[in-house]
């Protein structure tokens, strides 16, 4: 259900989000999570609100043992490998590092402390070096989802043990095995159940009583459910006051899942679409509905995302930096108002139960109406220059609230050079009525799927993938020989010094033509 969101604390989000357990890559799914709730935090940090973000890495599980054995590693080695490629990966997408990333290794003395207090009120029992939770001490047990506690069960894998009091109890601390990693405790060596970690923590760093908890929607049966017990049950306070669970990633409608083995590596897909695509894709749908992956539709986000940032690049072009400072009434300017409209639009979307699809619509509207105007604007008129500025920065802002307009990556931006290169010389070329040549040029840049779009001025252009810059470079290297042949030296120059202004060297040996990075 929906609430009006009211904090503890005037003007301060405490948030916490359950992380990764670090014995691999993270696959999408995984990242669907990240990506909402860091975009939650920046729509409320643009909000104006303090977010105290905090994120775990579960860095002692079985599954990290289970690694460290295939790799010959012990699981500490583990661990730290894959929150260090985990931060690689969340890095690329543009996700916030967060406030605190604690990791369960480092709050053993916190766990054994919460652990040993739930036994002395009675809602927790040790046997033979294990400590689980006594579930029917909770008479609540089970309000998150809304179901009985045999409903619950019977729909989830409950760990089978005669020694404990009730199928349903789970374990806070486990006894360790022989290989194990482990830590002394009251009741022996051993290591922390996986729930017991997520109160620690939580409570540790933000109080016993959170405003937003947030995760998947497979973790609210049986893991939030647990952490809600033991937290309530040991600070005898709410534990929680908004729970948000995002929808999973589907493959043809199932779960994307390691243990089923149709996950799809974040890294991998990264080397195929870029970090901002991904983001759109993944608040391109509303946060709590399942996601159904396949190719085609990032594809589809990539075209989407590139028609948004086109905006961006042609308001730029148009932006007049002689005109910047000067101070123009725009009040009732049609695209000012226009703009703050759809602003408005986007953030009770937003604040609408987090919907960043619906926000994306009006982004969508806004770019259409920046176009729109563009088209007839003019770029030495005062009152334009300053409704465009306006319009230009508020697009951005929202844009980089859901963290959508990244900066390009280095390579593109080499091959934007080059091309602007290229495009100066067919340019140069018509004005010279060496059609022939400069239709040359625009035909092969059609057939590496470039968009040209020829103005008055100057021939902008736009692309989906960047590219291959060896590619483009031997087509400058054969058109220039192609045009030193016609003794245009002129020409065969121009392109030569122009290129070298932008960072690139052609050089001309008796093995023949080579290109190079300026130093």
């Amino acid at each position: 259900q929906k609430e009006e969101l009211q904090t503890l604390s005037p003007d301060t989000v405490n948030m916490y989000v359950c992380g990764p357990t670090t014995y691999n890559f993270i696959h999408l799914g995984n990242a669907r999570p990240i990506v909402v709730f860091d975009t939650l935090r920046k729509y409320l940090e643009f909000r104006g609100f303090k977010v105290n973000y905090i994120q775990n890495f579960t860095d002692v599980d079985d599954k990290i043992i289970e690694r460290g054995r295939e790799e010959g590693r012990s699981p500490r080695e583990v661990a730290v490998t894959y929150i260090e490629e985990y931060f690689k990966d969340a890095d690329a997408l543009g996700v916030k590092r967060a406030t605190i990333h604690p990791k369960v290794s480092e709050q053993i003395d916190e766990i054994i402390a919460m652990t040993a207090g739930l036994i002395e009120k009675g809602h927790a029992y040790a046997v033979d070096g294990d400590v689980y939770f006594r579930v029917k001490s909770f008479p609540e047990y089970g309000k998150l989802s809304g179901r009985s506690l045999d409903e619950m069960l019977a729909g989830a894998r409950v760990e089978v043990d005669e020694r404990k009091e009730e199928a349903a109890d789970f374990a806070l601390w486990k006894k360790s095995k022989p290989g194990e990693p482990y830590w002394d405790s009251p009741w022996g060596q051993g290591r922390p159940g996986w729930h017991i970690e997520c109160s620690v923590m939580s409570m540790r760093y933000l109080g016993d009583t959170l405003d937003i908890h947030g995760g998947g929607s497979d973790l609210i049966f049986p893991h939030h459910e647990n952490e809600i017990a033991q937290s309530e049950a040991y600070s005898g306070r709410p534990f929680v006051n908004y729970w948000m669970h995002n929808g999973f990633i589907t493959v043809k409608n199932e779960k994307m899942s390691k243990s089923l083995g149709n996950f799809f590596i974040l890294r991998d897909i990264l080397g195929l679409f870029p970090p901002d695509v991904v983001r759109f894709y993944l608040l391109a749908t509303h946060y709590r509905s399942p996601l159904d992956f396949d190719d085609g539709k990032l594809e589809d986000a990539r075209k989407a995302l590139t028609r948004l940032k086109n905006t961006l690049y042609l308001t730029e072009e148009f932006l007049n930096p002689d005109l910047a400072n000067t101070v123009t009434d725009i009040s009732n300017h049609e695209l000012a108002l226009k703009t703050l409209e759809l602003k408005d639009r986007f953030v009770r979307a937003m604040e609408d139960d987090f919907n960043t699809a619906q926000a994306i619509a009006y982004l969508f509207d806004m770019a259409h109406a920046i176009n729109a105007y563009l088209a007839g604007a003019n770029k030495d008129d005062s009152r334009d220059q300053g409704a465009i500025r306006y319009s230009y920065h508020i697009f951005k802002e929202l844009g980089d609230v859901l963290g959508i307009f990244m900066i390009r990556q280095e390579k593109d931006a080499v091959v934007d050079q080059v091309l602007t290169a290229l495009l100066e010389l067919r340019q140069k070329l018509r004005r010279e009525k060496k059609f022939a040549l400069a239709d040359t040029i625009r035909e092969y840049l059609v057939e590496l799927e470039i968009v040209l779009e020829d103005g008055t001025e100057r021939t902008r252009f736009r692309y989906e993938n960047s590219p291959d810059m060896d590619r483009l470079m031997d087509f400058i290297q054969g058109l220039r020989a192609e045009i030193k042949e016609k003794r245009d030296y002129d020409n065969a120059d121009f392109l030569r010094d122009n290129l070298r202004e932008k960072g690139i060297i052609l050089e001309d040996t008796r093995e023949g033509a080579r290109w190079k990075f300026a130093d």
